[in-house]
């Protein structure tokens, strides 16, 4: 007797201008498993997956769900196949509530004064909390979208799907903004709907997610199908070998560091929320020249407000911040950026890029108001061009058209190397990393981090902020414990394990700052 696949993508090509994103690509998934797809940014996978999901169609190819060959020509037509989509990049109405947007387009209607029909946002509301609750996603229902973080955003977009009760799920990249507790939280969700039945399909770079609880895993590199594996039999460094295509190094061989001069001086920082609360409170560190100070800590407890301070993004409510003996707090962004800092921020689409420019407009940005790249306000566009090409090639970014690609249209694994390219080359003797590898295939995470430390050996002091525990412990030389917006523990990275780490990032362990 045949398997039985609730899904098969036949012979599935689709071309966009100058690039095929899936070329002859078939997968079968089997009813009731966790069918994972692996590659590097750009290799396809979410193009097949949106083929999946009704927001493009295949050019050549067929696809069958349960036996039965469809036509899916928009979202709202996969929906009534009960297929679900947690996307990459959030899809959110940044002026409704998380309600309004989990709800939207299947809001659930009763009669005022039972006459009149309107949305019952009540029940709505309580749904919504209840989901959040069961799932462990916590989020206030009644928050507004431009008011919450990135790890909220993709909480919402997870119970989106939930909400509407999908069979077949897609997972693009769900944990890519997810601290190691909630990363737990959900590969146990995807087990749990596994176990009751549910299919899911698993976009994720972190291969050691795909081992954790993914049955069978399908490798794409630059469009074409590699290789489907049973992950139970296929290891780890096997996986990544077949995905990029060489022999990937898992270990970085970090020299010990040679710390010289303080570049960064934070004393007693304080920051407040728009709501004028208190978020960080009297952070101090130093950075010297040739180090790598990573801050950990769970999202949300005031990291990324140290970045954005530091940058010119939020302002200081007390407290100092020099860079090379300078005090920063009155100076512009562009201020900042001229003495000596480059920033790699959090929210790669809101903050680092303008989508709707050409991807060499983008690499150009820190640069564009000056010499060679403009001259009495006129822009050289034969130069803007060159250099955007050169770091194309250098930070191997993936786009369709060169430096003409328009950057909305690139993967977010894509974008986030043209952010880092784009720092790194104002060779700046400060740089802060957030998230720096957030999105990122295995390759490309150990070229970022091979360039994090090259930043170091060349003397470049760098402020590394992420959520991911492993990350921090491999490249920090010195590890700060934020909690509740307090540092409450720096020391050597030599001095602390892991464990010691999330002790301290879960406030069970607290010591004074050495």
């Amino acid at each position: 007797m045949a398997e039985e696949y609730i899904v098969e993508m036949r012979h599935i090509t689709k071309r966009f201008p100058g690039i095929v994103a899936n070329d002859d690509v078939t997968i079968q998934v089997k009813k009731g498993e966790i069918y994972a797809l692996l590659g590097e940014n750009g290799a396809g996978k979410s193009t097949l997956m949106s083929m999946l999901f009704g927001m493009y169609e295949p050019d050549e190819g067929e696809i069958l769900i349960r036996g039965k060959k469809e036509s899916i020509s928009s979202p709202s037509y996969a929906t009534s196949l009960s297929i679900g989509m947690v996307h990459q990049h959030f899809k959110l109405v940044s002026n409704y509530t998380i309600t309004e947007n989990i709800i939207l387009g299947i809001e659930p209607k009763r009669k005022a004064l039972g006459l009149f029909p309107c949305v019952d946002i009540r029940a709505a509301n309580a749904r919504v909390a209840e989901l959040s609750r069961r799932y462990g996603l916590e989020v206030d229902p009644t928050a507004v979208i431009r008011d919450i973080n990135v790890s909220t955003k993709q909480r919402i977009e997870i119970l989106k799907m939930l909400y509407r009760e999908a069979e077949i799920l897609i997972f693009d990249e769900p944990t890519a903004v997810l601290t190691p507790q909630e990363i737990d939280s959900l590969l146990d969700i995807l087990r749990r709907l596994r176990d009751g039945g549910k299919t899911i399909i698993l976009i994720t770079h972190k291969l050691d997610e795909i081992r954790r609880v993914a049955d069978r895993c399908a490798i794409l590199r630059r469009g074409r199908l590699i290789d489907v594996r049973d992950v139970a039999s296929t290891d780890t460094k096997e996986m990544a070998n077949l995905m990029v295509g060489r022999e990937v190094s898992l270990s970085l061989g970090k020299a010990p560091a040679q710390p010289g001069e303080v570049v960064l001086d934070v004393n007693q920082l304080c920051v407040r929320n728009s709501d004028g609360v208190e978020i960080v409170r009297n952070v101090s560190f130093q950075i010297r020249s040739g180090e790598i100070f990573a801050i950990a800590g769970v999202s949300g407890n005031g990291q990324t407000e140290i970045a954005d301070a530091i940058a010119g993004l939020a302002r200081i409510s007390g407290g100092s911040v020099r860079i090379c003996g300078t005090d920063i707090a009155q100076l512009s962004v562009r201020g900042r950026k001229e003495i000596g800092l480059s920033y790699i921020p959090e929210d790669r689409q809101s903050v680092g890029l303008i989508l709707d420019f050409r991807l060499e407009d983008d690499l150009a940005l820190r640069e564009y108001y000056r010499r060679p790249f403009s001259r009495s306000g006129v822009l050289n566009r034969e130069q803007i061009a060159s250099y955007g090409e050169a770091l194309i090639q250098k930070y191997d970014i993936r786009c369709a058209a060169g430096g003409s690609t328009w950057v909305r249209s690139m993967s977010g694994g894509n974008q986030q190397k043209a952010i880092v390219g784009r720092e790194i080359e104002q060779d700046a003797p400060l740089t802060i990393f957030v998230q720096p590898t957030r999105g990122l295939d295995i390759g490309a995470i150990e070229n970022i981090h091979r360039q994090i430390l090259e930043q170091r050996d060349r003397g470049k002091a760098v402020l590394l902020i992420s959520l991911e525990l492993d990350e921090v412990m491999e490249l920090a030389d010195t590890i700060g414990v934020i909690y509740r917006g307090e540092l409450g523990r720096i020391a050597p990275a030599s001095e602390l394990t892991a464990s010691d780490v999330g002790e301290f990032m879960m406030g069970v362990h607290r010591e004074a700052v050495s």
